[in-house]
């Protein structure tokens, strides 16, 4: 993280609905690729990829890649009272995220992970 991460900078970043659903479901499924996100939210991959380079640049998330997928995941460096409010914000919202992770639940061909993460 290239500068430390504020309440205005975090918030800012997390208005956006798309950006919010991605973090929550980095939250629930801890790494996700950018397939299986534009499956989750039924949006476009380049919409998608926006929104998470928008993510990455900001601090929140972290990206790896693996042969031909890019997967993401909270960035590890990400301080305990965002992922606190993350957290609080999943579990008082599953609901609305339902849809979403039912869809990525849906998902024929999701990408294998390395058993081995870097």
């Amino acid at each position: 993280m290239s500068e430390a991460l504020t309440p205005t900078s975090v918030f800012k970043c997390l208005a956006d609905e798309t950006r919010i659903r991605l973090m929550l479901l980095a939250t629930r499924e801890d790494e996700l690729c950018v397939c299986e996100l534009t499956c989750a939210l039924d949006e476009s991959q380049p919409k998608i990829s926006r929104h998470l380079a928008q993510l990455r640049t900001a601090g929140l998330l972290a990206d790896r890649r693996q042969g031909q997928w890019v997967y993401y995941r909270l960035h590890p460096e990400l301080p305990e009272w965002v992922r606190s409010i993350l957290r609080t914000t999943l579990d008082a919202n599953r609901d609305w995220l339902s849809p979403a992770a039912q869809r990525l639940e849906g998902m024929d061909g999701r990408p294998e992970r390395a058993n081995a993460c870097c």
